[in-house]
């Protein structure tokens, strides 16, 4: 299963949170993508809380229901839709398409291309030379092993 595209909030995007028992928070927007996202708040919200949570993108208003994750900072907590509406979806459908909001993976990918680093742990410049040192003197003690024993004469 592949994971849903992030995208990164391009502009300043306040985000109002309403709590079961009736609390309000505000907030603002960071990361969104089609099952959830990350919110910045000024007193994180209890984890596992189901909010009625609405922002507002350049398409139109994005409403839905939401639990919250565990904060990953004092001020940042990740959320996941437990229930967006068809139309909500469509809007943030439409959000996403138009390129206001930044794809995070494209992002990086141009970012590591333009590096020209590989994402990959096996092929990191560290590793790969590392690799490559082995590799050459496996191969050079072989051959001398090889070397030596056809000039004692092993292979006659």
């Amino acid at each position: 299963m592949t994971r849903a595209p992030r995208y990164r909030v391009a502009d300043s995007t306040p985000a109002m949170l309403q709590v079961a028992d009736g609390r309000r928070a505000i907030g603002e927007l960071q990361l969104i993508s089609r099952t959830g996202g990350l919110l910045w708040l000024s007193t994180p919200v209890k984890k596992g809380s189901v909010v009625e949570l609405e922002f507002q993108t350049h398409k139109g208003p994005v409403l839905g229901k939401a639990v919250m994750l565990g904060p990953v900072t004092s001020t940042e907590q990740p959320f996941r839709f437990v229930d967006l509406g068809e139309n909500d979806q469509r809007t943030l459908y439409a959000a996403f398409q138009s390129k206001l909001f930044r794809n995070i993976e494209e992002e990086e990918w141009i970012e590591e291309l333009s590096a020209g680093v590989v994402n990959s742990r096996a092929f990191s410049p560290r590793r790969w030379s590392r690799k490559v040192l082995l590799a050459v003197a496996a191969a050079t003690i072989a051959f001398a092993t090889v070397y030596i024993l056809y000039l004692d004469g092993f292979f006659l």
